[in-house]
This record gives structure tokens, sequence and C-alpha cells, in this order.
């Protein structure tokens, strides 16, 4: 089937998109008058509507959008290359690494900013990064290459020495921090700013070009390695560019948000139902409807119970965990 044939399902996902952007702006434990917010424009100090809806909705909102996009997208790189519907961005030890990076920070009462970053994004990662070197460090061979098995051994193995370390370090917390380790933990994206969104903006929008990019070779390697390597595929560098960049994009948006499970499982699969597991449509179809799925479980949180708000983490991990169950149920039948 030619690309041209996804036009209408990724038309679907673009206007899916471009109504979660515009709807979910006005939508909170406040009512606001749009026409007047716009009359103030993004920075009027007297205006009220304007006020919540540029600096306070707009930002979050955007910041869920990008967040949702790349865990989106790195779950579904992540789950062709190791062939296995279950992976997910934090399958290789991403997030336990950037989570112990911010709760070192925490512990060490590090308050700063760093280049206008908060010490603790900037801690998170470098965890982030740590784990990703160790793990690949771990299981390259010789050769250049990265055995599937080995790589989920090493991911997991990862992630219970991480989670380890969280947990001691948590333990040795006070209470102070230990509620600050928590709430980090759960994920969430009520504090940000755009100068925030558009440092990190960069680095996810050239990772995902660049996962698009080789997309073609991604598909031969998810058939197999041998199949792809009688293409004339480079195998061992399409590897690493898929697995680096694919776990750098995850990094970049959870030493922001903390760790939001659930989204780079469900999204990809779901998308899989309607345009196949072709990753030059399954990328960009993806980053749309993953972008649309976190803002709109974000506005679900901060609206539900309004004027109290829920960590979105919470929100993701209720819907994935029986979607969970429903793709093992699937699994078994197939």
């Amino acid at each position: 089937m030619g690309l041209n044939s996804y036009k209408i399902p990724l038309g679907i996902f673009f206007l899916i998109f471009a109504g979660t952007l515009c709807a979910t702006p006005l939508i909170g434990s406040t009512n606001i008058n749009f026409m007047k917010a716009l009359e103030g424009g993004v920075n009027a100090p007297n205006n009220l509507d304007a006020n919540i809806l540029f600096q306070v909705r707009l930002p979050r909102i955007l910041l869920g959008a990008l967040t949702g996009a790349a865990l989106s997208v790195a779950g579904g790189v992540f789950q062709a290359l190791l062939r296995n519907d279950l992976a997910a961005p934090f399958t290789l030890g991403v997030s336990s690494g950037a989570a112990l990076g911010a709760v070192i920070a925490i512990v060490l009462n590090l308050n700063i900013s760093f280049l206008g970053f908060p010490i603790v994004s900037l801690f998170s990662f470098l965890g982030a990064l740590g784990a990703i070197i160790l793990v690949f460090s771990l299981v390259r061979t010789r050769h250049g290459d990265f055995p599937t098995g080995i790589l989920l051994l090493a991911g997991v193995t990862a992630n219970f020495f991480f989670a380890a370390m969280v947990m001691f370090l948590h333990y040795m917390a006070d209470f102070s921090q230990s509620f600050r380790i928590i709430r980090w933990l759960m994920g969430g994206l009520d504090i940000t700013d755009y100068a925030t969104i558009f440092s990190i903006a960069p680095m996810v929008f050239i990772g995902i070009g660049l996962l698009v990019y080789v997309s073609r070779d991604l598909n031969l390697i998810s058939t197999g390695v041998h199949s792809a390597t009688s293409r004339g595929v480079n195998v061992s560098r399409i590897q690493k560019i898929g697995f680096v960049t694919a776990s750098l994009i995850t990094g970049t948006v959870v030493s922001i948000t903390g760790p939001i499970g659930f989204v780079g499982l469900i999204v990809p699969h779901i998308v899989r139902l309607f345009v196949g597991p072709d990753l030059r449509v399954l990328i960009p179809a993806s980053m749309l409807f993953g972008a649309s799925f976190l803002v709109l479980c974000d506005t679900v949180a901060r609206t539900i119970i309004a004027p109290t708000e829920i960590p979105v983490g919470i929100i993701t991990a209720m819907l994935g965990g029986p979607f969970f169950v429903w793709l093992l149920k699937r699994k078994r039948h197939v």
C-alpha cells in the first residue's frame, strides 16, 4: 500500500490535534472570555483572562503536546526495533535513570537554576543520559550492533538498580524532600514556561525528524536483522540512531515533566490499528495523536476535581493498566 493511501488517516490525526489545541485552552476550573483574553495579548498584567490563557494554560498544553509526541514516537520506534509489543520508552532504563538524577538533586537540596533550567531537571537529564550510556555500553558487541534480547535484559536490570537507588534515597530523605520526590515521580505538566518549552523543543523535533529520515531502514530491521542486511541496510548504524535518538528525546521531556507512563505504550498501538506498522507513517501519526492524547489527559487531570489538580501521570496510569491487560489478552488469542 502506497504512502498516498495514508493521507486521509494522517489528515484525521492532524484535525484531532488541531481541534485539541483549539479547545483545551478554553477548558479549566475558571471560565475565561476568549475574546477578552485576545484583547489583552500575551503580556497583559491587568487582564485576568489573558493571564490564565497565555501564562497558565497555553504553556502547559504546549508542553503536554511536546511530551506526548516524544513519548509516543519513542514507543513506536522501540516496539519496532525490539520487535516487542510491550516495549515502551522507559523499557531501557531511561525513566529510572532520570528519576535517580532528580532524586539526588532533591535530597541534596539543590534549588538553584543553571542556564535557565532548574537543577532538578538538569540532574534528571544527566541521569537519563547516564542510563543510556550504561545500557548501550553493556550490550554493544564488538561488531557494533545491539542484540535485542540482551538489550531488554540490560534495560530491565538497569531499571531495577536505579529504582533501588531511588528507594534508598527516598528512605533517607526528610519529610519535605520525600513530598517533592513523590510529587516528581508522579509526573506532571503543572510547572512550566515558554522558555523551557522552546529550549527542549529543538532536540525533540530534530530527534523525531531524524527518526522519520531513517524510518525506511527501521522498517526493514523490524522484520529481521538478516533480512535488513541482505537489502543493504547498515544495521549497526541504524540501530544506534534508532535506540539512542528515541532514548534522548525521552530523556529530554522526562527531565522536565517527570515520568509519565503508558503514553508510549498505548498510543503507538492505537495508531497502528489505523495506519499499520509502516514507521514512515506511524511516526508522524503517533506524534500527532500522542500530543493530542496527553493534552486531553492533562485537561481531565486539571478539571475532574477542580480546583484541585491530579498529576497527569496518574490519569495515564489509570488508562494504561486496563490497556495493558487488553494487550496481553489480545496477544494470547493471536
